[in-house]
């Protein structure tokens, strides 16, 4: 292993002292920032991008209003090009160079933010007809978002790649658009009961959720996606697609009118057993405003 200079001769004083070596696994571990952006933050990206880049900021230019239509109260408009480092996402070819726009936070002076040379970030793109960009040295992207620019970091990559990686999963859980209809039925017991909620996906592949509750009041619940109805599935774990889908997807309220032909008490008992389930997933934390699909 090599040592920097200083390193070496504090190790050979050590030893010279009669000190025991500290070896590498009792060093302490190093702690990894956290990524700045939740799990919905990024998976908002990465579900609506179908290029996931990662690059270098090779020069920025802020548009005069003018010539940046459209600009949200408090942003600023740049025309970027950067350096692609790498291809997260994406198929086909894309130029060393990219050239996209992106809209942007004023600095706390009100003026635009400052791109620096080689800054890494990660962009969420589509791609634009080739030759569009003027030259044939640089491709152009349109962002998904007018700011889906991230600045790069480890860890969301990491979180990034994680998603991509279960969202090209068999099976893996589509987009809820909408609630279809449900039920609630009584069990043989005082107490019991069988909730059974059915929603609309944007793969039109079934999604449910079972909510079972028990005579001493205590309710167990599962989601489905797909055909098979399974009450003894697991929950899914916090910071998954399938938590992300039900989490951030479900509606905050359960339309009573869709549950026609069940008496009130059972489509209230359907609606409390719904509020479980939301309780239970926990809210969908964002720090950016979610990508709106066009």
């Amino acid at each position: 292993m090599r040592l920097f200079p200083t390193m070496a001769l504090a190790a050979l004083i050590g030893l010279s002292a009669g000190i025991p070596a500290v070896s590498m696994s009792q060093a302490p571990a190093i702690a990894v920032p956290a990524s700045p952006y939740s799990y919905a933050d990024v998976a908002d990206l990465a579900t609506a991008a179908p290029m996931a880049i990662h690059a270098r900021i090779a020069s920025a230019t802020a548009l005069k209003p003018d010539r940046a239509p459209g600009v949200a109260a408090g942003s600023s408009r740049f025309y970027v090009e950067a350096d692609v480092v790498g291809l997260i996402r994406g198929s086909g070819p894309l130029a060393a160079r990219i050239a996209y726009l992106v809209d942007l936070p004023l600095a706390a002076n009100g003026k635009p933010v400052k791109l620096k040379k080689k800054q890494p970030v990660l962009l969420f793109a589509r791609p634009v007809a080739a030759g569009a960009a003027g030259t044939t040295s640089t491709s152009s992207v349109r962002l998904v978002a007018p700011d889906a620019q991230l600045p790069w970091d480890p860890a969301t990559e990491a979180r990034l790649r994680a998603i991509l990686t279960e969202l090209v999963k068999p099976g893996a859980a589509p987009a809820i658009t909408g609630f279809a209809n449900g039920f609630h039925v009584p069990g043989t017991l005082p107490g019991e009961g069988e909730t059974q909620l059915f929603f609309d996906t944007a793969t039109r592949e079934p999604m449910s959720l079972t909510i079972l509750t028990m005579a001493d009041g205590s309710r167990r619940w599962a989601a489905a996606f797909g055909e098979i109805v399974d009450g003894s599935a697991a929950v899914p774990a916090r910071d998954t697609l399938a938590w992300y889908r039900l989490a951030c997807g479900l509606p905050r309220r359960l339309p009573e009118a869709r549950l026609a032909g069940t008496p009130p008490e059972d489509r209230r008992k359907a609606v409390a057993d719904y509020a479980v389930v939301l309780g239970a997933l926990g809210d969908c934390t964002r720090t950016r405003k979610p990508v709106v699909a066009s």
